[in-house]
């Protein structure tokens, strides 16, 4: 009587083990996609950017934390062509903007997680972009296999000022609106 004690007691403790643990799903990158939308006063570009890494955490069915790395080395303007992609896609690498060449990747991680219902998180998580962090707030629609949601970040928190209305007064229609948008779909 007292070994089958002993085995029950095991095991009640290895399944509520195994209730709370954190399982880490690995995104496919090669099959996640990012698009970007940057507005200007005179019109918009759009592109996409490659996700390099990421990991969804899961606690049962329920997403409790999440990270990713971009390689901001893929910045991709999709709605040119020629010579005008090619200056544009060299502009947004530079300096002036994300600073590729030593700024080679950006990061995500989750920081909070609130279930909003229906497969949908409110997620607060650090974004960091050209080696600066900040807190961003987003809305994650979460599948069995993906993920997605779109999301705005105000480039100018990450020193990225180039053309911004907010800091220069004398650029007329080359102002360049200070947040761009995300739209993000991870498979995993």
């Amino acid at each position: 009587m007292k070994n089958f004690k002993s085995i029950a007691l095991a095991l009640v403790a290895f399944v509520s083990f195994a209730t709370t643990a954190q399982t880490g799903k690995k995104v496919d990158a090669s099959k996640s996609t990012i698009n970007w939308v940057g507005k200007k006063v005179t019109g918009s570009h759009e592109g996409t950017i490659t996700l390099k890494e990421g990991t969804l955490i899961f606690k049962g069915k329920k997403l409790v934390g999440g990270n990713f790395t971009v390689d901001m080395s893929t910045i991709n303007t999709t709605d040119l062509d020629g010579k005008g992609k090619a200056n544009l896609d060299g502009h947004l690498k530079s300096d002036d903007f994300f600073g590729v060449e030593k700024f080679p990747t950006a990061t995500l991680v989750f920081k909070s997680i609130g279930e909003k219902g229906k497969g949908v998180y409110a997620v607060t998580a650090d974004l960091t972009i050209k080696g600066i962090t900040h807190p961003i707030k987003f809305d994650l629609t979460v599948g069995a296999s993906t993920a997605s949601t779109t999301l705005k970040v105000d480039r100018t928190k990450y020193d990225i000022k180039y053309g911004s209305g907010s800091f220069f007064s004398d650029l007329g229609d080359k102002t360049i609106n200070d947040e761009f948008e995300l739209t993000v779909k991870l498979a995993f």
